[in-house]
């Protein structure tokens, strides 16, 4: 079968011949149709000395609401399902490494044992990571309790495989954040496929979005339910989110920012009593503002929040932005461009 993959750490992904997997019991074979592709895909490019997606080491994970909130503290809001017991070392990277966590296809063949799951059925899912197995390829084995389900009628592959990670993760910093209706929330990389998803569940809740982008967006956002859009290469965030939310925003989520200089600087308008959440590690280190909370948040996919998601964007409700759709063979330059920054959705790779 064919696959974008790497061969080693440090190695630019290409297009190989890798032999079609086999399901084990409780296993399904998805033909794959469609991949989308997310930011950790081509933060595993680049290669490190680290097991790609290692970021994602489980801990006990923080239920919204549960958790004493300590004023200047760092949170860690992590659970990657999947990925082995608290404590327990990370799966070691088996290369060639297939890309990609995010798919949509068919289920073409059924391991031994009881299965939920038919062949012919449309499914879509996220894997637990490339260390596991990549989707970016013809065909993947998944098992079946793990974050797969049903393509609900309505709603398009393509769509499908841009929903999870973009989905999943919109749904679950907004529990995190805690907000409740007319309160603020900051979004910095509104216009990406989390940001988009995040951007229109907040306002759903009545949650005032500052979207925080590169470039002209304002309709576009404004469309998803943003109550300002600011441009941040046309003026400094934090002067534009003071104009308007003079006290301060209750929440910032930032989906960019690896650093925890440049993550601080994002906090700066975070009001105390409020949250900065970073999707990039960059809050335990960063030095916030007086009486705000810092979260590193982390992805806990499932298979019931799947169908949440994929049911609101069958019924319109949720719209799942897709940048643009490129064949297997380009995936490598789609990669270079999301790296670069400035995505306007999601990228979904056609096999």
């Amino acid at each position: 079968m064919r696959a974008i993959a790497v061969s080693a750490f440090r190695a630019a992904p290409e297009l190989v011949e890798l032999p079609k997997p086999e399901p084990g019991a409780g296993e399904i074979r998805v033909r794959v149709e469609y991949a989308a592709l997310n930011p950790c895909d081509w933060q595993t490019v680049p290669g490190s000395t680290e097991t790609p997606g290692s970021t994602e080491t489980p801990s006990s994970p923080v239920t919204p609401g549960s958790s004493p909130v300590t004023p200047g503290s760092s949170l860690d809001a992590r659970g990657s399902p999947g990925a082995a017991a608290p404590g327990a070392p990370a799966p070691a990277p088996a290369f060639p490494l297939v890309l990609g966590v995010d798919f949509a296809g068919r289920v073409e063949k059924i391991g031994s044992g009881p299965n939920r799951f038919r062949v012919g059925d449309q499914v879509f899912g996220r894997t637990a990571g490339p260390a596991v197995g990549g989707t970016c390829c013809d065909y993947l084995t998944v098992p079946q309790e793990s974050a797969v389900t049903l393509v609900p009628p309505g709603l398009p592959l393509e769509v499908a495989a841009a929903l999870p990670s973009a989905g999943m993760a919109a749904a679950q910093i907004l529990e995190t954040v805690a907000l409740r209706g007319h309160e603020s929330l900051l979004v910095v990389g509104a216009a990406g496929g989390v940001g988009s998803c995040l951007t229109q569940l907040a306002a759903a809740r009545d949650i005032r979005v500052i979207a925080a982008v590169r470039g002209d967006e304002r309709r576009r956002m404004a469309a998803l339910g943003a109550t300002t859009t600011v441009d941040t290469l046309a003026r400094p965030l934090e002067e534009a989110v003071r104009e308007v939310c003079p006290d301060g925003v209750d929440a910032l989520v930032d989906l960019v920012c690896a650093t925890p200089d440049a993550f601080a600087a994002h906090a700066a308008p975070v009001r105390a009593g409020g949250i900065a959440l970073s999707t990039r590690d960059a809050a335990a280190r960063a030095a916030l503002p007086v009486g705000v909370t810092g979260i590193d948040f982390r992805l806990e996919p499932t298979p019931v929040l799947l169908d949440i998601l994929a049911a609101g964007a069958a019924d319109g409700v949720l719209r799942v932005p897709i940048d643009a759709e490129l064949p297997l063979e380009r995936a490598p330059q789609a990669l270079d461009r999301n790296r670069a920054g400035g995505a306007r959705g999601k990228t979904v790779i056609v096999l």
